[in-house]
């Protein structure tokens, strides 16, 4: 059986390759009744030849929505490149499957090499000219991303959104001032209405309805690689093109000392207060984003932990502080995090790793030295940096997403990886969207608007595909289980005035008790994994389970106290996670501002004793009461394939352990400030000891070894533990001082 997922009836069913008879112009969906919101999936951050990542956005877009092929294929899509610029054109498709008529293949003048997405902008199209302060040689001179996504990136998104019917549109992993990355986008011009009511050309070329100006503005203005001096222009000083104006209104801009004339935006200088300079940058950023893109617009830290603490004399990582004031300049749009980091399959998680940056000849670990479960320290960690988020009452949200770059050593089509998933493969984030009212179809703003409210889940491996999450006051047990199992069936939110879904503030009268149910669907059958052996980390407590038939073991239900904003001028606003996490996880040596002392996992539900809804025994059902509480607080899940006590995997507790044990780097967290020489692999504990006829149905090749022994890491690593989270509730009490920030 078909492990089971979720397709949504709005789009349409790709079969096969982008052939060029396989797709007509998608009919308009005619409904007198207002379309429903449902949950539906879809990644935000990943990459291709147009920055540091190795396929085309044709290649990208079919592996990240196509529901036949691979099958992993997401509701919504944004493709998100670095900021900065890069020589290659990313809009040349590999091969034939993948042509259509506005972009056929491409070829050289001899009319026989084809031309693939490493060919160079000036290799590929004599007519295509790099603007602005170029760098390089031709013909191998650099593009800024301005101008990739003004001008030719976002023209083929808009046409595959119309060519599919898929709200796809276009975003930038900007390389953030100060920091290390961001997860952006401003989808103000991107993809209108007028894209599905004019016939798609039948020959080469196509001339975008909307534009992505916006972003493209943006990325200039406040991208830290975008060193750009021509404000846009064909030539810097040339006057002739976008001529951008990077202030801010109520910012000192020319005054700045950071100021450029010339670019007429921030460039801060280098050496001393490099990442102090940068910082400013950035909230400069969310300013402008604030007055002019306040609604179509997102600005969420991307593996925020992978780079180290925040420094000041360079540009590297975020603390606790970073995120506050962020979230007080703009609160719509900068509402979460990306702490799930992509690059699940690489020799280290996440790319996380002890003694990772060299900062003024100090090697510096990643946050927390590794990711817990795949995910990082900000957010696994149950009273660090998340919970004193949500303690203050800040609509901060969990987001997770693929950073699809590459799969190491081998092809992109290959199903094993040494590095990378595709969009959908393995992360999954899920959001509540509210379908276009008129043609019931998915809008970039409506994915936007989503993603603000905080109606949004995260799993890996399709641990879950379905998850109710309601609070509700003055109803019976058995009505709001009730009302949980329909929404879950149904994939919408509960409409009830009484209860809040995630994201939500429930207001509840003082002395009521609230019922929370918790539905969620651990769908039967495989999922994407391409390995069919029995799961070697729980094969280590006696668990025989394959790998890819994973199975939800618990739900735990995790609270904290909301006490209300703190000042930036007290003493617990900044502080940076202890340097020593991985050797010294002590909470004691956490500092006040990245902590919720309060915050605690309250109940474990085992799943193996949850009820089913009758017919489906897919769909857990788990109810817990809070009897009449007295002070505002918020509630949140997480959940795992993995019980309590696997070895190098979970804690007495169930709480995700350090991945360290599953990485196959050679650094030996033991030895402060560097190496002690240990081969690759020294570090592994988890033995993997199928043996199969193929790659696939025993423990495959490429994994690490340790005295000749095959090791869990890799790709089996993370398909072996899997999590999901979902955002919170929060749970104000009406006879106690408002002290939530208020929900958009």
């Amino acid at each position: 059986m078909s492990r089971r997922f979720d397709k949504t009836p709005l789009a349409i069913a790709v079969a096969g390759a982008f052939g060029a008879a396989a797709f007509a112009l998608a009919p308009t969906v005619a409904s007198a009744a207002k379309p429903v919101a449902t949950y539906v999936a879809g990644d935000f951050h990943n990459h291709t030849t147009c920055s540091d990542g190795t396929i085309s956005m044709q290649k990208l877009i079919k592996k990240a929505t196509d529901k036949t092929q691979t099958p992993w294929g997401l509701d919504w899509f944004v493709q998100s490149g670095h900021g900065g610029n890069g020589n290659r054109n990313c809009t040349l498709a590999e091969d034939a499957t993948l042509a259509t008529p506005a972009y056929p293949l491409a070829y050289a003048a001899d009319g026989i090499t084809q031309l693939g997405p490493n060919t160079t902008w000036q290799n590929s199209n004599p007519s295509v000219t790099p603007k602005g302060l170029v760098s390089g040689s031709a013909p191998s001179q650099n593009m800024w991303r301005w101008q990739s996504v003004q001008e030719i990136q976002y023209p083929l998104v808009e046409y595959f959104a119309a060519y599919l019917d898929k709200p796809l549109f276009i975003g930038v992993e900007s390389v953030a001032p100060g920091h290390e990355h961001v997860s952006m986008s401003v989808v103000d011009g991107q993809t209108p209405n007028s894209i599905y009511t004019h016939p798609l050309p039948t020959t080469a070329g196509y001339l975008p309805k909307g534009n992505a100006n916006a972003l493209a503005q943006w990325e200039y203005c406040f991208d830290r690689n975008d060193t750009d001096t021509s404000r846009g222009n064909t030539a810097v000083g040339s006057g002739i093109g976008n001529n951008w104006d990077c202030s801010v209104p109520g910012s000192a801009n020319a005054s700045d000392p950071s100021w450029n004339a010339t670019a007429q935006k921030l460039i801060p200088a280098s050496g001393t207060g490099t990442g102090t300079k940068g910082d400013a940058k950035s909230n400069e950023s969310m300013k402008w984003l604030a007055q002019y893109h306040g609604d179509d617009s997102y600005y969420i830290p991307a593996h925020l932990e992978r780079a180290g603490p925040f420094n000041p004399d360079g540009n590297n990582g975020y603390n606790i502080e970073n995120l506050r004031n962020y979230n007080n300049i703009a609160p719509d749009i900068a509402f979460g995090f990306e702490t799930q980091p992509g690059h699940g399959a690489s020799d280290a998680r996440g790319e996380y790793t002890v003694n990772r940056n060299n900062i003024a000849g100090v090697n510096v670990d990643s946050v927390g030295g590794t990711t817990y479960g795949g995910t990082g320290v900000y957010g696994a960690q149950i009273g660090g940096v998340w919970d004193a988020l949500l303690g203050e009452g800040r609509n901060f949200f969990f987001f997770a997403s693929s950073d699809w770059h590459n799969r190491g050593i081998f092809g992109p089509d290959d199903r094993r990886s040494s590095q990378d998933f595709f969009p959908g493969e393995y992360q999954r984030t899920y959001v509540l969207v509210q379908p276009n009212e008129k043609d019931g179809r998915l809008k970039p703003q409506s994915v936007v608007d989503g993603l603000r409210t905080g109606n949004a889940f995260a799993a890996g491996g399709q641990l879950i595909d379905r998850l109710s999450f309601i609070a509700c006051y003055g109803l019976d047990n058995k009505k709001v289980k009730k009302l949980a199992e329909n929404a879950a069936m149904s994939n919408i939110a509960v409409a009830n005035s009484a209860c809040a879904n995630m994201g939500q503030h429930l207001q509840v009268p003082a002395g009521s008790d609230v019922i929370v149910a918790i539905v969620a669907r651990d769908p039967d059958g495989a999922n994407f994994s391409p390995y069919t052996f029995n799961n070697p980390s729980l094969q280590q407590v006696g668990i025989q389970q394959p790998i890819n038939k994973p199975v939800l073991d618990h739900i735990d239900l995790i609270d904290g106290l909301v006490t209300g904003l703190r000042s930036p001028s007290g003493s617990d606003y900044a502080g940076a996670w202890p340097a020593d996490w991985i050797t010294n996880p002590n909470m004691d040596n956490v500092p006040a501002a990245a902590k919720n002392t309060t915050a605690a996992l309250v109940k474990t539900f085992p799943i193996a004793a949850a009820k089913t809804i009758d017919g489906d025994a897919e769909f857990k059902v788990v109810t817990y009461k809070i009897s009449a509480p007295t002070a505002t607080q918020y509630i949140r899940l997480r959940g795992s394939n993995m019980p309590a006590s696997v070895p190098f995997e979970t804690d007495a507790s169930g709480n995700p352990l350090p991945d360290l044990h599953t990485n196959n780097g050679a650094i030996n967290p033991t030895v402060p400030g560097g190496t002690d020489g240990q081969p690759a692999g020294a570090n592994l504990k988890i033995p993997c000891t199928a043996v199969g006829t193929t790659e696939y149905d025993g423990c495959p090749s490429h994994l690490g070894t340790l005295n000749g022994q095959k090791m869990v890491s890799y790709d089996v690593a993370a398909w072996s533990d899997l999590w999901f989270y979902s955002n919170p509730i929060f749970i104000e009490i009406a006879a106690a001082p408002a002290k939530v920030v208020a929900q958009k």
